[in-house]
Parts: C-alpha cells; structure tokens; sequence
C-alpha cells in the first residue's frame, strides 16, 4: 500500500485521504493550509477504486466494473497509519473514498472526525447500514455538488436524498455535523472540494 505525505511532518493531525492517483494531491495539501493553518499531515493511501473501498459487493452502477468488497482489509491497513501517540487523525475521501470514510467511522473510533466529499451514499445496502449500526466519531463533514443528483442514472440519483437524509439523522444524534452544496457536478474541484472538508474538521477539532 503506497503511501504519500504531504503538509507538517511534525503536525498534532493527521489527515488519512485514499486516493486513486496523486495528481493533485500536493494543491489539495495547499488549500487544506490556506483554510485551516500548517498543523496537519496529510497521508494519501493509494488503492484500488473499486475494490479496495466498498464494504460488500455490488453491481455495477456504471460502466462494467463491479465493486469489491475490500474496504475491511483496507480499513485494517490505514490503522497502522494510526499508530503515533499524541496524534489525533481524520480520515477523509472524495466519491468511493468519501462512502468509505463514513463506512470507517461506524467500525471504530479512531478517527476525530469524516470528511466524506461528493460520497458515493448510493452505494446499494448502505444507507440501510447506518440505520442500525452506531457512528463512533462526533464530527462528519458532508459534501455534494448541486448537479450531481441530476443524472439519467436512477442508482446514482438517489445520492441526493440519501446524503440529506444521513444529515439530518446525524444532526438529530447530537454528531457535529456539515452538509456543504458546491456549484456542479462529481467531477467539478475534486481538489478544492476535499480540502474544504478536512479544513472544516481541523477548524472543529482545534476549537
């Protein structure tokens, strides 16, 4: 499992991002210290998209890939990134990365806060999950692009309602909790979107 650093060697946080490629990584790190200040590490855990971050199988939703179910062995992984003491750690992923991260978050309590950017919470089977299962982290940030449930594709349609309904049940669980809207679709400022989402969990762990 390949792993790149970027940010404060030295930092108190550490900021867990899987990634499907590092281009764009280092602006991400950039913006993430604009928002939010230099006391963050950020590790980008390269993996295999479709593989390594569902939690179960499922069909295809799109092209003729189906998923995995990788997302344990890849959870048991990033835990050895967790390992430092005096640390606290945020995980954090964009679309599939963004479904796992909130998956993580109901598996253990490592991390002090989520940052799930444009998360794939269409993801068959999932929203049920989170009915009845508990959530083991106080701070989840939520984003989605305004287009992004806009689709002909009736699967990916749902992540509209499916990422209000996740909002509005956290809030009334008492978890500190973000739903940001940004301007167009899954494919706009994937960079800028995540950064938004780890700056928004650093501004509330360090209050």
């Amino acid at each position: 499992m390949q792993t790149y650093e970027f940010g404060n060697p030295g930092a108190s946080v550490v900021l867990i991002e899987p990634i499907h490629t590092v281009e764009g990584m280092a602006n991400e790190a950039e913006i993430i210290r604009e928002l939010a200040g230099d006391d963050f590490l950020l590790r980008a855990v390269a993996v295999d998209w479709f593989r390594d971050l569902s939690p179960w199988t499922a069909p295809p939703a799109f092209g003729n890939t189906a998923f995995g179910d990788g997302a344990q062995e890849t959870l048991e992984r990033i835990l050895k990134l967790t390992m430092e003491p005096g640390k606290q750690y945020v995980l954090g992923g964009y679309s599939m990365g963004g479904l796992f991260a909130l998956w993580a978050a109901y598996q253990t309590d490592t991390f002090a806060g989520v940052a799930a950017v444009s998360p794939s919470v269409w993801f068959p089977g999932f929203a049920e999950y989170t009915l009845s299962h508990p959530l083991h982290t106080g701070q989840v940030y939520l984003s989605l692009g305004d287009r992004e449930e806009k689709t002909k594709n009736p699967v990916l349609a749902a992540v509209g309602n499916r990422i209000r309904e996740l909002h509005e049940r956290l809030a009334q669980q008492g978890v500190s909790c973000c739903l940001e809207w940004n301007k167009g679709n899954h494919f706009m400022d994937p960079d800028r979107r995540t950064a938004k989402g780890f700056a928004w969990i650093l501004k509330e762990i360090n209050a």
